[in-house]
This record gives structure tokens, sequence and C-alpha cells, in this order.
């Protein structure tokens, strides 16, 4: 009777160490990715300490793979991004991005005296411009919406998050959500953009 006992749980123990196997030899693989691929310009835990190239840091899974199929495909233009998503396979793709959605992103901080606009955007818009609150599709943390792949916005560097809105807004980068992020970023002023970059800066 013994002996049947230890037999079952040296199964059960064979069982649970096959279904981890793959689910730990991805997130393996997409450690390895990133410390290889990724860490020069995101970071070794995907905080970017130049704010030209984006915190990955705790963003959604889904975006960033989106985000990859974009740049490889070339409907994201990017020289850089566009050479490194070659080189990934689908799988490759995902390990990377539960990787980097696993990791905490570092905080920021916000300009005071752009707090208040910031928040009113945000949370509000700019109905007379056309502008929906921001947090309508990500989130009212700025954590964004996996299964939508809206992307996370609170803790991302402020002038990235300028540069992506500005981009939108002369149609360098072209919104998969229908024109969504294009339709709205027009409809924002320079000054606005900054105000609400900054607050989603420091929003954590």
């Amino acid at each position: 009777m013994k002996s049947s006992v230890i037999l079952l749980l040296c199964c059960m123990s064979l069982v649970a160490i096959g279904e981890a196997g793959p689910a730990w030899a991805a997130a393996s693989k997409g450690a390895t990715l990133a410390q290889n691929v990724c860490s020069a310009c995101h970071g070794p835990d995907g905080n970017s300490l130049t704010p030209s190239f984006p915190k990955l840091a705790g963003q959604g899974q889904a975006y960033i793979i989106h985000s990859l199929e974009d740049f490889k495909s070339g409907h994201r233009s990017n020289p850089i991004m566009y050479s490194m998503a070659q080189t990934l396979t689908p799988a490759e793709m995902d390990s990377v991005a539960r990787f980097f959605s696993k990791q905490k992103m570092s905080p920021g901080t916000a300009n005071r005296k752009f707090v208040a606009l910031g928040q009113r955007i945000f949370r509000g818009g700019l109905p007379k411009q056309g502008v929906p609150a921001c947090m309508a599709c990500h989130g009212p943390a700025g954590m964004g919406n996996e299964p939508a792949a809206y992307p996370r916005l609170a803790g991302q560097w402020a002038s990235y998050l300028v540069a992506q809105l500005q981009d939108f807004a002369h149609g360098k980068r072209k919104s998969t959500n229908h024109g969504m992020m294009n339709y709205i970023a027009v409809r924002l002023t320079p000054a606005q953009m900054k105000a609400v970059a900054s607050y989603l800066q420091g929003l954590h």
C-alpha cells in the first residue's frame, strides 16, 4: 500500500513538471531574448533609461505582441524595430512580451504645472474639441486594456508619449483602432499633448 502511494505521488509530480515545463521554458526564453535583443534600448527589465525608448516593463502582453507584429509587417514604421522584429517568430514574440509584462515599471513624476490640465484631459477629455477621456480606453489608472490590446500609459516617459501623439497627429503612425488615435491626436494642441503626457508619466 505504501509503495503504491509513493508511486502515485511520483506520477503526479511528473505530470506537474510536464505541465509547468512549457511555461517555464517560454519564460526562460523570453528573459534571454529580452537580455540579448531588447535590453540595449529598453533596459534589462524593460525600464529604459533614455526617454526616446519606451518602457516595456508592466506593459500589456497583447499590446507588445501587436506592436511587434506591426513593426515586422511595416505597418508601423521604425527602421530599428523593423530589423529586430524580423528575427522573431510568433512564439518568441509571445515569450518576450510575456517576460516584459511581468516586470515592474519604474514610477515617474509629473510636472506640477501640467497636472491640472493633464488630469482633466485624461479623466474628462475635451468635449468642445471632440477629444474623449483617455481613461475610457486606457483605464482609470492608465493601466491599459489587455483584451483590447490598448497600451498601459501610466508611468511611461512623457517625451515618448508626446512623440507618439505627434506621429498620430501627422499621420506618421496609423492607429489600428479605426484611426481613433489619429482622430484624437490631431485635435490636441502641443501644450495639451505635453500636459497629458506629463500627467501620465507621474500616474502610478
